[in-house]
């Protein structure tokens, strides 16, 4: 697939369904530094399979570490696949005669565009078939969990040709077919037979559509197969009739030499006979599935105790900081929290009360004593009159 380099802003327009968009094929650029659409998506699309992979391997036999150790060679493999895979069926475009140098620097030019999935799937499966051999690890379970995701990463990778304005097909009528400028720039440049002014089959579209209904029949055939190679059998099979169909609408695929043969479509129909071809034989002679070897979970389980003791040992060291608190700082900490501003008007209010009812005890005792004094001395006049009566 050879995508557009240079900094472009389109308007990809839909006119049977009356929709524009305004495109740049640049998701970043800053001061000249440029991150395309195309490498962001499959980036992501790269660290989507992989956390998914990494929450669902142990279900499937295999563990964290050495899915990790798989990935960190498929992935480079699978982009080295793809690009000589795409260099490979334009050699031409690359070959610079007598000058080693300027074609090596041809080939390894991939901003210039050309990459081709077949490729890339092709050199992910050398590199697991790598792994497998050094690590003594069969290799039917490690392709059957990973092929899954192979489809989900095509279908998010497709639409950075909606964002390049390439891998599109041939014109059509269909009110879903879309037009830019860059279109119909390639169609008057290459496709002399078709209108350049035409809408054209979003063919990346129905890929990325195709690719995500073949992911979700592929992890119900993971969770029920039973028999060897069964999951990648099916991608086979599957992708390869959709890619089939689909490279025949392309205006840029690949041709053998001078024929008329799409390579895509050969390609294409040798992974469904394989794949039917590879079905059949695990039914007939029944083959089994081969486990991974137990001391790859041996070593797994220990490294999940070894987690789970550095959890609890964690939760003890905050215990016991919460239990020095209780000793020395805890009292303090309540102390101060609880005595607040309205405590201290509180207090206030109720040391006026109190001083306000001693002053009114005070007051009270005052009266009665002044008016005991008086009856003390109304109690003496009249003793002594009875007194001087009696004389």
């Amino acid at each position: 697939m050879q995508y557009l380099v240079a900094l472009e802003k389109y308007y990809v327009t839909f006119p049977g369904l009356g929709w524009k968009f305004n495109i740049s094929n640049a998701a970043i650029d800053i001061n000249g530094f440029v991150v395309y659409w195309y490498g962001m998506l499959i980036a992501f699309a790269v660290a989507l399979c992989l956390i998914l992979g990494m929450k669902q391997c142990r279900k499937h036999g295999l563990t964290p570490d050495l899915l990790t150790d798989y990935c960190l060679l498929a992935i480079p493999f699978a982009f080295i696949g793809a690009r000589l895979y795409y260099v490979f069926c334009q050699w031409s475009s690359y070959y610079v005669k007598g000058n080693i140098g300027k074609t090596l620097s041809n080939i390894t030019n991939v901003r210039e565009g050309g990459l081709a999935i077949y490729g890339g799937v092709l050199g992910a499966a050398f590199a697991i078939f790598l792994m497998s051999k050094i690590r003594k690890i069969p290799m039917a379970p490690v392709i059957d969990f990973a092929m899954v995701y192979i489809p989900l990463g095509q279908a998010i990778g497709r639409w950075g040709n909606f964002f390049n304005q390439e891998a599109f097909g041939t014109t059509t009528d269909l009110p879903w077919g879309m037009k830019s400028a860059a279109i119909s720039r390639y169609l008057a440049a290459n496709c002399p037979n078709l209108d350049s002014n035409k809408p054209v089959h979003p063919t990346f579209f129905y890929e990325s559509v195709a690719c995500l209904i073949i992911c979700i029949i592929l992890f119900i055939v993971r969770s029920k197969s039973k028999k060897p190679w069964t999951v990648t059998s099916c991608y086979c099979i599957g992708y390869g009739i959709v890619r089939f169909f689909i490279e025949g609408l392309r205006t840029d695929s690949l041709y053998i030499g001078g024929t008329s043969l799409r390579i895509s479509q050969v390609l294409s129909l040798v992974l469904i006979v394989l794949g039917f071809l590879v079905l059949s034989l695990a039914r007939i002679y029944d083959w089994e599935k081969k486990p991974i070897p137990e001391r790859f979970f041996k070593a797994d389980e220990q490294m999940q105790r070894d987690a789970k003791r550095r959890r609890e040992e964690k939760l003890a060291r905050y215990a016991q900081d919460d239990d020095d608190e209780d000793d020395e700082d805890r009292v303090e900490r309540l102390a101060k929290s609880s005595f607040t501003v309205k405590d201290e008007d509180a207090d206030e209010d109720e040391s006026d009360e109190t001083d306000a009812s001693d002053e009114d005890s005070e007051e009270d005792s005052d009266e009665d004593s002044e008016e005991a004094d008086i009856s003390d001395d109304e109690d003496s006049d009249e003793e002594s009159e009875e007194q001087d009566e009696e004389k």
